[in-house]
């Protein structure tokens, strides 16, 4: 069923309560307490909650994190998302829960940039803390930002920069970028492909890779119209989920999993409405 983000709680108690396993869209649910009251249900009855992080589940992606994996950047000094897609005053005006706290929690950074936010976080490991500035420049009716930059210190020592954005007109469409960069490699990943793969120290696969995988003039997948987004990501989700249960195991997008792009987002709006200052996760 379809629900705003901000009432995914109530039907998927209820599935958890029937003895049902449930996976949800993104966001699990809006705020990491109420995340939490899912994932007690879960374990209370016994069963698999699991959520939607599409953007995990294509070739680059799979390779981006391999890479990560094997430490191939050294020291990772940068590790930033940049998300600056277009919507205009119509979408929000299309239903009455677009760009409110209490229905989509929050508006650039948590609708359109929760994905490229969780392949962050994937790809870099846990923030450590944040410092952030919102504002609502280019809509008229919405309580939520739709411009939004962060400033993000990693648990590793890595720093970076999270840019969210509806008001960023373009033709076709900016991809959403997630970029990595150490003392022995770079990466900047643009939707589904590379615009740089770059390593002091070369594998035998780097090849394949800038001959498959790098971008060419390929429109941002959803970046001004949603319905662009492709469905084979979600497919390879459905199907880690289902064979993550057969197996008795925890999915690789469990409830866990996505707690922790909420909780990010949450720190970063914390940090915006207390004039920036640092928030510690």
């Amino acid at each position: 069923m379809g629900t705003p983000s901000g009432a995914h709680l109530d039907p998927t108690l209820a599935a958890l309560q029937a003895g049902k396993h449930a996976i949800v869209e993104k966001p699990l649910e809006i705020t990491t307490e109420r995340i939490d009251q899912l994932m007690d249900a879960a374990n209370a009855n016994g069963k698999t909650l699991a959520s939607i992080l599409n953007r995990r589940f294509h070739p680059g992606m799979d390779a981006f994190k391999k890479a990560a994996d094997e430490g191939r950047f050294g020291v990772l000094a940068s590790a930033s998302a940049y998300i600056k897609w277009y919507r205009d005053q119509a979408y929000y005006d299309s239903a009455g829960w677009r760009g409110t706290w209490a229905l989509d929690g929050g508006g650039a950074l948590m609708n359109q940039s929760i994905h490229t936010v969780d392949s962050l976080l994937y790809l870099a490991g846990p923030a450590k803390r944040v410092s952030a500035n919102t504002a609502c420049l280019a809509h008229e009716r919405i309580e939520v930002e739709d411009h939004c930059v962060a400033l993000i210190e990693f648990q590793n020592g890595a720093r970076g920069v999270i840019e969210a954005s509806t008001c960023s007109w373009s033709k076709d469409g900016h991809p959403a970028r997630v970029q990595l960069a150490g003392t022995e490699g770079s990466v900047f990943l643009a939707d589904e492909a590379f615009e740089v793969w770059d390593f002091k120290n070369e594998h035998a696969e780097d090849d394949q890779i800038r001959l498959t995988l790098m971008k060419g003039q390929e429109a941002g997948l959803g970046a001004n119209d949603p319905t662009a987004i492709n469905t084979y990501q979600h497919q390879r989700n459905f199907e880690e989920v289902v064979q993550a249960i057969a197996e008795n195991r925890e999915p690789s997008t469990s409830a866990a999993e996505a707690r922790k792009s909420v909780e990010l987002i949450q720190a970063i709006y914390q940090s915006a409405k207390n004039n920036g200052a640092w928030i510690d996760l």
